[in-house]
């Protein structure tokens, strides 16, 4: 079921054929002549859009929007007037309505009104649930996500962390590595032991040896004493190499015997030292293409990927973009001072529409930088950046992380119908040129489609 719609007009073969067209688009539809009766029953009721005549006897459709907006602030009012009648529309608006259409009523554009006035009464929910502290399973650590994807991360990290096995924590470039890797430090045996961390692609490759391995003193030029490398120094420990991917080629054979025989030698030394650390790595690289170019040594990858986690991009993770929001928003209103406490629902609506390419990196940069230009106590549209609020998805996307879900060729057709007849405000005429068919086609599709 799509949504919950209480439609109010005073002839009956009006409701009627207003409950047949959205039954038939999957909508429940509760359906009344009397708009008294209307209001009475809406306290009691799941409705999520009302659908009101404007002229009706007794109660008439603007004192219908002001009585929703009272008493029932969170359901959209859409209000059907005459054609032309636009002074009347402008006093629904100014009544609370939250958008009207005309009589007589195009089916295809009010569909379109309907699903709009539904995820928005949806997205004023997730934001109001989102008022409320956090549930336990919706952060680990530092991680927070209530999506299934999330969740699943979260089983596998308890699982893994109290083992000794090497992890590779692979995922787009902002996801969240890192805070996966701490989050399995903090969940092992080496918990109180150190968690030293190195970023293997911003180091040049004649000084990384160095770093990882240590050097003995008059090993080279600087070398004035010796130093203890990254492998002795989370002795006890945990070791993060990040961005393994981009490691020399000319170390992964020292790096692979180090882990193998669990020792290593300083650079310029001629002793092998012993060390106990967890080896931990990261990358947004496609390694096991790497390796069949042969870019990448297939041993060494098969020593650092025991156990692999994948970590789903923010844009398959639903409204967890909503969650990581509100929780940085108010780290960052906190420490700068700032008296901001939420965002509005078309916020909202931004976020859970944008791609996020940077992921959870992007969108802590939006909201710091947001908070701190807003001047206001809610975030609103205008406080983001351009490409978040202008934009528009060019493509027709269908997410792939989960085989189970994905629809047939005939559903992704009826699917991409309905988005290019949205993105035309109904207009067959527009939508069959860019669908590349004519009208009679359209319109037999669509039928096909009601009559599912």
């Amino acid at each position: 079921m799509k949504g919950h719609i209480l439609v109010i007009d005073d002839e009956r073969s009006m409701v009627d054929l207003l409950e047949t067209d959205l039954a038939l688009r999957g909508y429940k539809v509760s359906g009344y002549t009397s708009s008294t009766a209307a209001l009475d029953a809406l306290s009691a009721t799941d409705a999520q859009v009302v659908l009101t005549d404007m002229h009706m006897p007794g109660v008439n459709g603007l004192q219908v929007c002001e009585r929703v907006v009272a008493n029932r602030p969170d359901i959209p009012v859409v209000v059907m007037t005459a054609f032309g009648s636009m002074e009347t529309a402008i006093e629904a608006i100014r009544a609370g309505a939250w958008d009207f259409v005309t009589k007589p009523v195009e089916m295809e554009l009010l569909a379109v009104v309907m699903d709009r006035a539904v995820r928005h009464h949806n997205l004023q929910e997730e934001v109001r649930r989102l008022t409320d502290k956090p549930q336990p399973t919706d952060r680990f650590e530092e991680l927070i996500g209530a999506s299934p994807p999330m969740q699943k991360l979260f089983d596998q990290i308890r699982k893994i962390a109290p083992t000794s096995a090497n992890v590779l924590i692979t995922g787009e470039s902002g996801t969240g590595k890192e805070l996966v890797a701490r989050a399995i430090h903090r969940h092992s045996l080496r918990k109180n032991g150190p968690l030293v961390g190195i970023n293997c692609a911003a180091i040049p490759e004649t000084l990384l040896e160095s770093e990882l391995f240590g050097h003995s003193k008059g090993a080279f030029t600087d070398a004035r004493a010796d130093r203890k490398g990254l492998f002795q120094q989370a002795q006890g420990g945990t070791l993060f190499l990040d961005e393994i991917g981009d490691f020399p080629l000319a170390l992964q054979a020292k790096l692979l015997r180090a882990m193998e025989e669990r020792t290593i030698r300083p650079v310029g030394g001629d002793k092998e030292i012993a060390f106990d650390a967890r080896i931990l790595t990261a990358t947004n690289r496609d390694l096991e293409a790497a390796v069949e170019a042969g870019r990448y040594r297939e041993d060494f990858y098969f020593r650092i990927n025991v156990i692999q986690l994948d970590l789903p991009p923010l844009r398959s993770r639903g409204n967890d973009v909503l969650l990581i929001a509100r929780s940085l928003l108010q780290t960052f209103a906190r420490d700068i001072g700032e008296n901001v406490s939420d965002f509005q629902p078309s916020v909202a609506e931004r976020f859970l529409n944008y791609d996020w390419p940077g992921n959870v990196r992007e969108l802590r940069n939006v909201i710091e930088r947001a908070v701190a230009l807003t001047e206001f106590e809610k975030l609103i549209v205008d406080d983001l950046p351009d490409r978040i609020r202008d934009y528009r998805q060019s493509t027709f996307r269908i997410d792939t992380s989960n085989p189970a879900e994905l629809q047939t060729l005939e559903a992704v057709e009826r699917q991409y119908i309905q988005r290019v007849l949205a993105s035309v405000q109904g207009n067959r005429t527009e939508a069959a040129r860019i669908l590349g068919v004519d009208r009679k086609t359209l319109y037999r599709r669509l039928k096909q489609e009601q009559d599912l």
